[in-house]
């Protein structure tokens, strides 16, 4: 039981929470059409597995949900989804294989996307604290049909937003085991 809860697990687990947050207040207020709020889950995937993930990807959406973004807490189910299937990934493929990088985000991406439109859809009819309803109002506005330009908008924005996470993942967990080997 020690091992599983060390005070270095605790701590990166906590980092990687941090991560979420600013990450995500940073795309909140700067209005961004993608995320930043799950590098910081696929790192707790990548190090500690999906449990790993899943702990930060809870936490997250709890402290950001009552800390400034009430709509993170809906999309709880999302990060569970993004830090279970990377959690997965991450045991198959190394995290620092950076000529897989757009696959491994496709392959993270997907489920999650799927997710978090169902939540946009039925909860939110579109309208959400991220950058990305902007472009879903324009969307709809120019004729698409509400729930197709909520599927088109949280594909590219979620398949971008892994990108960037699974390009971080791959130099923090890169550079962490060379200084630590």
């Amino acid at each position: 039981m020690r091992k599983n809860f060390s005070a270095q697990k605790i701590a990166l687990l906590a980092l990687f929470i941090v991560i979420n947050i600013v990450g995500g207040h940073l795309a909140l207020y700067a209005r961004l059409p993608i995320y930043l709020d799950t590098i910081g889950t696929l790192l707790g995937s990548a190090f500690f597995g999906p449990i790993g993930g899943v702990i930060t990807g809870i936490l997250t959406a709890l402290i950001n949900g009552s800390t400034g973004d009430l709509f993170s807490i809906y999309f709880m189910p999302s990060q569970i989804t993004t830090a279970l299937v990377s959690g997965f990934v991450y045991k198959k493929f190394r995290a620092t294989d950076f000529k897989k990088i757009w696959w491994l985000a496709l392959i993270i991406s997907v489920p999650a996307t799927i997710v978090s439109t169902l939540i946009t859809v039925i909860l939110f009819h579109g309208i959400t604290s991220s950058g990305s309803s902007i472009v879903v109002q324009i969307l709809h506005g120019v004729g698409m049909n509400q729930v197709a330009s909520i599927l088109l908008v949280q594909t590219c924005t979620d398949y971008l937003d892994r990108i960037i996470g699974v390009y971080v993942v791959a130099i923090i967990y890169n550079t962490v085991h060379r200084h630590f080997k």
